[in-house]
């Protein structure tokens, strides 16, 4: 009776090799794209702006860029896969480097999202989900290394076990990607580049303004109840048409 059995390590000291060059790349193009974003939205706005005119237009430019991508790492998987069959063992172990991206969807940021505390003087950012976009696989340095050359000759071991490797590593990665410290440190480069867009233009026109952004699951009840209770720049730019359109 055949068995097989699969068995899968993560190598390379159990960890990612975060890519520095390529984050700081990235980095410095994300935070110059927002800055002339932010810039243009401020260039458009007429008479004398406050801060939600100017959040509503930085909102608007932000939609434009579709998704942001402020974060790329680098990860290394070691899986190793063995079939034992009519008395024969295989066994292969491939090393397959691969890159991932954070991204979250500026789509689907709307003026709900955003609001002003005028006490505070705090504009809040509620972010996407943080999506996690790959791996692309570095197919040109993948490595592999076999044992059991008998099995694989006589049957289509071989190629079971390259494709059980394959799907594996990939699934690593993913694993490698979500880890604590890379999903923070994607988080905390999206969230600065965000706050740095609506920043920036509140800056260039003399206004001192708080800007934080949230993703979901960072707010907690104190930050819920202040949205609560606090207006959205969408609620704020209806009630201002609204006093406008009774005055006329």
């Amino acid at each position: 009776m055949d068995q097989s059995g699969v068995r899968q390590r993560s190598g390379l000291a159990q960890g990612c090799v975060i890519a520095l060059g390529m984050v700081l790349a990235m980095a410095l193009a994300v935070g110059a794209t927002l800055y002339f974003v932010g810039r243009s939205a401020f260039d458009r706005l007429t008479g004398g702006p406050d801060p939600v005119t100017v959040a509503s237009a930085s909102l608007q430019g932000l939609r434009e860029q579709n998704r942001l991508s402020a974060f790329a790492a680098r990860y290394v998987a070691v899986v190793t896969t063995s079939q034992t069959r009519m008395g024969f063992t295989a066994q292969k172990t491939m090393i397959m480097p691969g890159s991932v991206r954070y991204e979250v969807d500026l789509g689907k940021l709307n003026q709900r999202d955003v609001i002003w505390d005028p006490a505070t003087k705090k504009l809040s950012i509620a972010l996407p989900p943080l999506e996690v976009v790959g791996p692309e696989v570095d197919l040109n340095n993948i490595r592999e290394y076999g044992e059991g050359g008998v099995l694989m000759t006589l049957t289509d071991s071989e190629e079971r076990l390259d494709a059980a490797n394959r799907a594996a590593g990939q699934k690593e990665l993913v694993r490698q990607a979500r880890e604590a410290t890379p999903m923070r440190l994607a988080r905390d480069a999206t969230r600065r580049a965000v706050e740095r867009s609506f920043s920036m233009p509140l800056r260039a026109t003399g206004m001192d303004v708080t800007v934080e952004a949230l993703f979901p699951d960072e707010r907690t009840a104190q930050d819920r109840e202040r949205w609560d209770v606090s207006k959205s720049i969408e609620q704020v730019l209806r009630e201002r048409a609204e006093r406008e359109g009774a005055k006329k």
